[in-house]
């Protein structure tokens, strides 16, 4: 991007972080397509000062018209894991529609593409260090599986249409109005959270505003063209760090119990086998046990030297914004 405010589109640009993408971008005087599949979403969408386009990725006709006229391309459309989804529509989004993407910007003359995938690819993080770029690849579901796919999908087409391409893997991304960390940090707040196992793996975040600005960093430096960066905060706290730190700013007593993790985990195989079969959100399954044993330790050094990611936001005042956010919203 350069200050010539080039068009650009944002796939997925009604989750939170697209919308969070949008907006930052939008607001710096860009010409911004947002395309949705949420309905609801696009009041939203308009109010950030974009256009909006309604419609799903895999659409061949919806792909065409969205990178008509765009320059960059933030590709951040994607299937998040929920009971009854089907192998292949993971495949079908973060893979099939990833392709074609590509493909259609390189002939409709796009001249950058930020592929966004995810920091589950290395899956849990071995040994006494944060792991970098070149750690092993270790994708532990569908989602992470088919995210990595779906990098290498994104390499290809655009070696061989000669798209510029940068992949970005954010880390586990947190801030105000997000509901994927709801449990975590409301739970605490409430007092209503168990610590599972020792405590002990990292869990390293990136605050909402500090990914947008990784991305924007990605799609500007001459650099980043055909690499590969972690994008995520600068701390890494253990799991009882991060809970006794959402204790303190709540102002409760952090929780002291801790409990084995195998029942639990035995627990979440079992709803699992009877839940997903009929589309059923499990109570509890393996994933979310593997929250507590998985360690989530990166290195941003690549992203720090290379494109001058530099994350802003203190761990404590982002959680402190996100927790302030569930107040206003009546969420805890």
């Amino acid at each position: 991007m350069t200050a010539t405010k080039a068009p650009i589109l944002v796939t997925g640009a009604g989750g939170f972080t697209g919308l969070a993408l949008t907006r930052a971008l939008a607001a710096r005087g860009h010409p911004v397509r947002a395309l949705s599949r949420k309905p609801g979403q696009v009041p939203e969408l308009e109010r950030a000062g974009a256009e909006v386009l309604q419609g799903d990725i895999r659409d061949p006709e919806i792909i065409r018209r969205s990178v008509e006229g765009r320059a960059v391309i933030f590709h951040l459309a994607a299937v998040f894991r929920r009971a009854g989804v089907p192998d292949s529509l993971y495949r079908e989004v973060h893979v099939d529609a990833t392709r074609r993407l590509i493909e259609a910007a390189a002939a409709a003359g796009a001249q950058r593409f930020v592929h966004c995938s995810t920091v589950g690819v290395h899956g849990d993080v071995a040994g006494d260090g944060p792991a970098d770029e070149n750690a092993p690849m270790a994708p532990g579901d569908i989602y992470q599986q088919t995210k990595l796919e779906g990098e290498a999908a994104a390499h290809e087409a655009a070696a061989r249409t000669e798209l510029a391409l940068t992949v970005v893997r954010p880390g586990p991304i947190y801030g105000p109005t997000d509901r994927r960390l709801l449990k975590l940090i409301g739970g605490v707040a409430r007092r209503r959270f168990l610590l599972l196992g020792s405590g002990k793996p990292r869990f390293q975040m990136v605050y909402v505003d500090d990914l947008v600005e990784g991305f924007r960093l990605a799609a500007e430096r001459p650099e980043a063209v055909g690499r590969t960066y972690i994008v995520t905060g600068a701390e890494a706290p253990t799991l009882r760090e991060l809970v006794q730190e959402i204790a303190a700013i709540a102002r409760v007593p952090a929780p002291r119990v801790r409990l084995p993790v195998w029942p639990f985990w035995l627990a979440g195989a079992l709803c699992e086998a009877v839940c997903v079969p009929f589309g059923v959100e499990p109570p509890i399954y393996r994933r979310r046990v593997k929250f507590f044993t998985n360690n989530r330790w990166f290195d941003i050094s690549r992203a720090r030297d290379e494109l001058g990611f530099v994350p802003r936001t203190p761990l404590r005042e982002g959680l402190r914004r996100t927790l302030d956010s569930y107040r206003s919203l009546g969420w805890v």
